[in-house]
């Protein structure tokens, strides 16, 4: 069986996965709040933890991995809209819920095992809330109720904060009914024009953290394998999670693994509406102030072209490196099954999810002509090469042309020379093109084989990629890909 290694936000160090029961692998991840359109840096996450919960699907067998993502459906981001829009709580988090799937899955994420939301878990809440009020970890007053983070000893351990270094950084509610700073909402009141649910403290509506806690117990048990978020989630929401979950199950463990992404930049700097590079996902997939659309599987391949435990930074131009990529390996898409997955492939994504290596991997792949390979690892990326081939951003120009008869050991071999690519091409870029092709399978013919790889090396670096095949007709021929935005006509001229 394949080995998992993963790092590990709890012990701060790189580990082999064993789960709790391999026949139930076990996965939580903190999920949306829905009130508005995803931006990029709220599906940086998903596209991680899509790629985990495939790498988990394929090593203990899809039936026997259990992936819970969440929709946070009541919170005052969404009231505040609600107020603002003169809409209602229910039909904007309907809305907004579906526009989130759709986005989603327009990166090629797999929907999770369960997708609870909130408010359907209001119950289990409120007892989960006693259960720590009866234990000594929380407390009511005035209206709300709050966890006593005193009385958890490991609070901070996460994040590796003591408790004072965390309120001198943090933003802290100071209200009078707190017993200390750091004490956090676990049940606050609502007047009659905020939702509600009737409760031992009064009517009310929990806060944000005791949702995934009580969810998480109730799908997937006091101890489940892996918990996932970005980063900025660490303090306070998973500080908060912990400490409330083991508090109210002290026979479980809460989490064994924490896995946290980096956070995202655009074009090297920090995303804000203010500098005009805020871009939701639906932004990218429909184009935006005068930019082109951006296909779901290009954005993929940029953000798992950045390791999730480093910063990422998006750009116009590692969109378009991307998208050729992407074109270039769906010009030689095949039928293949998850048996035919490239090992090393797989290994680079165990390995802590390396996506960059099995990218790496991949274009050995293309390069090797390896077609079935290919398209197998590919789709276990997320990435249906097939697919592609047939979208309208993929399909490219083909010039062909019959170059006579060569003859070899008595068989009759009529070559084909073609150029395959995508863009805007010149009639002088396809002639130079199809020039060289012609003088490359000119010294494969001759058997000159140093002539024929010194030309390969040189029109590779000029951006012209020059492939041999054979037809199941036993044609042989050649073919140069193409990508115009790289190529200088008059290079390939003097080449």
């Amino acid at each position: 069986m394949t080995t998992i290694k993963l790092h590990n936000t709890k012990t701060r160090k790189k580990e082999v996965f064993t789960p709790i029961d391999p026949d139930n692998v076990r996965m939580y991840v903190c999920g949306p709040t829905v009130y508005d359109r995803a931006h990029i840096g709220n599906a940086r996450p998903v596209v991680v933890f899509d790629t985990l919960f495939r790498l988990l699907r394929h090593v203990y067998g899809a039936d026997h991995v259990t992936y819970v993502r969440n929709f946070t459906d009541v919170d005052d981001k969404i009231n505040a809209r609600a107020a603002e829009s003169g809409r209602s709580i229910a039909e904007i988090t309907a809305e907004t819920t579906q526009w989130y799937l759709d986005d989603m899955a327009a990166l090629g994420a797999l929907e999770p095992t369960h997708m609870p939301r909130a408010t359907a878990y209001i119950g289990a809440m409120i007892a989960m809330i006693a259960d720590l009020i009866d234990k000594g970890h929380a407390y009511a007053a005035e209206g709300h109720v709050l966890f006593s983070v005193e009385s958890y000893k490991d609070y901070g351990a996460l994040s590796g904060r003591s408790i004072d270094d965390m309120i001198a950084g943090a933003r802290v509610e100071v209200a009078p009914y707190k017993r200390n700073p750091m004490d956090f909402v676990l049940w606050k009141p609502s007047n009659d024009d905020l939702p509600g649910w009737d409760s031992p403290w009064g009517r009310g509506r929990p806060g944000w953290h005791i949702e995934c806690s009580a969810m998480s117990y109730e799908l997937l048990g006091a101890t489940f394998d892996i918990h996932g978020g970005g980063n900025d989630l660490m303090f306070p929401h998973h500080e908060n999670e912990i400490a409330q979950s083991c508090c109210a199950h002290p026979e479980g463990h809460f989490a064994n693994y924490w896995l946290h992404n980096e956070m995202l930049q655009v074009e090297g700097k920090k995303m804000s509406k203010s500098l005009g590079n805020f871009f939701t996902v639906r932004d990218l997939l429909d184009g935006h102030d005068g930019m082109p659309p951006v296909p779901g599987e290009v954005i993929r391949f940029v953000f798992l072209s950045t390791h999730y435990g480093k910063p990422m930074d998006w750009t116009a131009k590692k969109a378009a490196a991307a998208k050729e990529t992407l074109r270039k390996w769906a010009s030689v898409a095949v039928p293949s099954t998850q048996k035919d997955i490239d090992s090393d492939v797989l290994d680079a994504v165990a390995d802590d999810l390396n996506v960059w290596e099995a990218f790496v991997r991949l274009n050995e792949l293309f390069e090797n002509d390896d077609r079935t390979a290919l398209s197998a690892s590919a789709k276990f990326l997320g990435f249906d090469l097939e697919a592609i081939v047939n979208a309208d951003w993929a399909k490219p120009y083909e010039f062909e042309v019959d170059d006579g008869t060569w003859f070899k050991e008595g068989i009759d071999y009529q070559p084909s020379v073609g150029v395959v690519g995508w863009g805007e091409i010149s009639d002088e870029l396809r002639d130079s093109a199809l020039s060289i092709v012609r003088r490359w399978l000119g010294f494969r013919r001759d058997k000159n084989w140093e002539a024929a790889d010194d030309l390969r090396t040189r029109a590779a670096a000029l951006g012209l990629e020059l492939r041999a095949y054979r037809s199941k007709n036993g044609v042989n021929g050649g073919q140069a890909s193409l990508a115009i935005s790289e190529i200088d006509p008059a290079k390939l001229e003097g080449l």
